[in-house]
């Protein structure tokens, strides 16, 4: 019997087989990946991806589709994690495989967000990550300030990770198809040495204050907290919204709060 896809999962099931092979193509894996895949559904990725590594872990939610999985596949290569992803350790699973992990996955459009800071949480121990999500969240991630597309996913993600836009996947690739463009989205975390250093919650507790009220000015959106005196001191104009500062403002005006010593955000482009 056929699975029929679950609304509250938010599953669509990828189907074309060229979108699938170009997939693979761009996560170029190797025998010896510590890869894990988030949401295998029906396995459109699973398959492809165990023809070319040794073990895949696949962290999934449905236990219909587990099941399915099980019957499929060997259980000494695909190893599954029967959890939701948004409470997964992945760096538990890292210290396991003894490195760090490739993630890969079609990530259910209804909880893409949290998802992604939660993954943000274990970048240091990630090689990289490869995604299949909504075209206007993907827009998001890259986004440039200035743009109504940057926001607090795009400042936030930036801090952590490099990211690359890909390709887009129509809704016909899938089944059932969605209501929603997609599209594919590569993600490098940005080494230590090479990230500006901040308080990383005060940050997200700044750019969160700032994009609460985009529409107004930083003077007005971040009062009691920054001073106009300050966002200058920071290069930030206080007549300027949120979308209009880069992520490097950002991150200077945070070290300039907590009281940080030298050139906040220097390292960073």
């Amino acid at each position: 019997m056929s699975h029929i896809a679950r609304k509250r999962f938010g599953q669509h099931f990828l189907a074309d087989p060229d979108i699938i092979d170009a997939i693979v193509r761009a996560i170029a894996p190797r025998q010896d990946d510590a890869m894990v895949e988030i949401g295998p559904g029906l396995g459109a990725l699973t398959g492809p991806l165990l023809g070319c590594v040794e073990r895949l872990h696949a962290v999934e939610i449905d236990r219909d589709v587990i099941a399915a999985l099980k019957r499929r596949h060997d259980a000494a290569r695909l190893i599954i994690h029967s959890a939701d992803a948004l409470a997964f350790d992945f760096g538990a699973l890292a210290a396991e495989c003894g490195g760090r992990l490739r993630v890969v996955g079609n990530l259910p459009y209804n909880i893409s967000t949290p998802l992604l800071f939660h993954l943000a949480g274990y970048a240091e121990r990630i090689i990289d990550c490869h995604f299949m999500l909504q075209k206007e969240v993907v827009d998001r991630m890259v986004a440039e300030p200035g743009g109504r597309e940057y926001g607090r996913l795009s400042v936030m993600l930036q801090y952590r990770f490099d990211m690359e836009r890909l390709f887009d996947v129509p809704p016909e690739a899938f089944e059932p198809p969605p209501r929603v463009e997609s599209a594919i989205v590569r993600m490098m975390p940005r080494a230590a040495a090479l990230r500006a250093t901040c308080d990383e919650d005060l940050l997200g507790e700044v750019v969160t204050q700032a994009f609460g009220q985009r529409r107004k000015v930083l003077r007005n959106t971040l009062k009691g907290r920054a001073t106009a005196a300050q966002l200058e001191a920071c290069g930030i104009s206080p007549g300027a919204r949120a979308e209009e500062v880069p992520l490097a403002g950002y991150v200077a005006l945070v070290n300039l709060l907590a009281g940080a010593q030298g050139a906040p955000g220097a390292r960073l482009a």
